[in-house]
């Protein structure tokens, strides 16, 4: 494990060499960091972090986006996922596979009261259609090792929350 500091993430270009695989679920919140802060975090560091490990050797990269994702979406969230999507597979990996879940059912260490809330209506939900609105994080990770060890047909794979809740069952 290698810490690196993302402001300066060119110098830890070591870091990333002799990977065959790499796995980003990088992102954080734009309550938490603000609109640019957000923007930082989603697109420009994942898609340094992608084209360091492409450098590296990295052949298959994994990354964890969002339903929704889309370039063109009047929605900052849903426009910054889309286009570090966009960027990622235009690194040029032998395999790119992009996960889009629904929300994430997680136990967080900061409190967020509406999402609490909104996680507790959707763990009912899954009860009764487990696959629509969430996903279980436990079930994205596994989908994630799952998805390297078989890789599919294609350069550039993504696989909506349905796919995901399958593959997460392997």
């Amino acid at each position: 494990q290698a810490v690196v500091d993302f402001e300066r993430l060119g110098e830890h270009a070591a870091a990333f060499q002799g990977h065959d695989v790499g796995f980003c679920c990088l992102g954080t919140t734009r309550a938490k960091a603000g609109a640019d802060g957000f923007v930082r975090v989603d697109r420009d560091y994942v898609a340094q972090a992608a084209e360091l490990a492409r450098a590296g050797g990295c052949k298959h990269f994994v990354l964890q986006s969002s339903r929704g994702a889309n370039a063109q979406s009047r929605f900052l969230y849903l426009r910054v996922k889309g286009e570090v999507e966009n960027l990622v597979q235009a690194v040029g990996f032998d395999h790119c596979t992009i996960l889009r879940p629904a929300v994430l059912l997680c136990k967080r260490q900061e409190s967020r009261p509406l999402e609490w809330i909104s996680q507790q209506f959707l763990g009912v939900v899954a009860r009764v259609c487990p696959t629509a609105y969430s996903v279980p994080v436990e079930t994205v990770a596994r989908a994630m090792v799952a998805c390297v060890l078989q890789p599919g047909e294609g350069k550039v794979r993504v696989l909506e929350n349905g796919a995901i809740h399958e593959l997460g069952k392997a």
